[in-house]
């Protein structure tokens, strides 16, 4: 294949398509999958059961499919899958599933990983995700569609992050993050809503204002967080309000950080 450089190693069994790039020491292991116009920089390494999507471009020292960090781990067979349009940046890591968490790590579309940050085994990530540099997020973490994980900050595992929310630099994410939310501080605080990624995406004012409403009463009504979440279920037609409310009530294996 005139696209895959020389000096590359494509081990056999991989699956390339024609439009593939593959730059200069590039390491491709025998059950890898490439789609369309993948393009790996050079001293990129993708093995183990992984699927890159169409149009995906890796850049240098990323290592894609690894086995997981995690001692429990007894070589399983596992896979990761990661969807279209991807960017992920030098020195990424994103490792495979592991028995214990379903065996998958999956990454939707349309993502930017930027600079040495790592996605861990069974993680379930959407679609539009942003990963800044130097982020960490841990084993079966899920990171909803439009989520912004700011740099250096860590992601504990098994922690849920609603769609639309944003954590800041620097942050400890250790609970579960309402959808929308915006997190910040070095433990990790829930500070408020994401008004500005609302008023990007184009949410009406009324729906941005029955947010703001809703996380009031979510802060300071009677009753525990959950009681509240119930309340609120039954007392909004704010599609977007009651998309907070169904994760709250969701299957959860972590706590919540709540409003102060």
């Amino acid at each position: 294949m005139s696209g895959i450089h020389p000096s590359a190693v494509v081990e056999d069994g991989a699956q390339i398509d024609p439009s593939v790039t593959v730059g200069p020491f590039c390491l491709i292991g025998p059950e890898v999958v490439l789609g369309p116009n993948v393009e790996l920089k050079s001293h990129v390494v993708v093995t183990g059961r992984t699927t890159v999507g169409e149009g995906t471009v890796i850049f240098s020292f990323a290592v894609i499919g690894e086995i997981p960090q995690d001692l429990k781990f007894k070589g399983e067979s596992s896979a990761l899958e990661i969807g279209k349009r991807n960017r992920i940046r030098e020195h990424v890591t994103m490792n495979c599933g592991t028995e214990g968490g379903g065996g998958v790590t999956r990454v939707g579309d349309d993502g930017l990983f930027m600079a040495g940050c790592h996605i861990a085994h069974d993680a379930r990530v959407g679609n539009r995700v942003i990963v800044v540099n130097n982020a960490a997020v841990a084993g079966h973490c899920v990171l909803e569609d439009d989520v912004i994980i700011g740099g250096l900050s860590g992601i504990h595992q098994f922690v849920r992050i609603g769609q639309g929310a944003i954590i800041g630099a620097v942050t400890m994410v250790t609970n579960d993050v309402i959808p929308y939310g915006l997190v910040q501080a070095p433990r990790g605080d829930l500070d408020g809503l994401n008004l500005v990624g609302l008023k990007r995406r184009g949410v009406k004012r009324a729906d941005i204002t029955a947010l703001r409403a809703a996380f009031q009463m979510l802060a300071q009504g009677d009753g525990t967080f959950h009681d509240r979440a119930e309340r609120l279920g039954t007392e909004t037609d704010s599609d977007y309000v009651k998309q907070i409310v169904d994760f709250i009530l969701g299957e959860s294996d972590r706590s919540f950080l709540t409003p102060k």
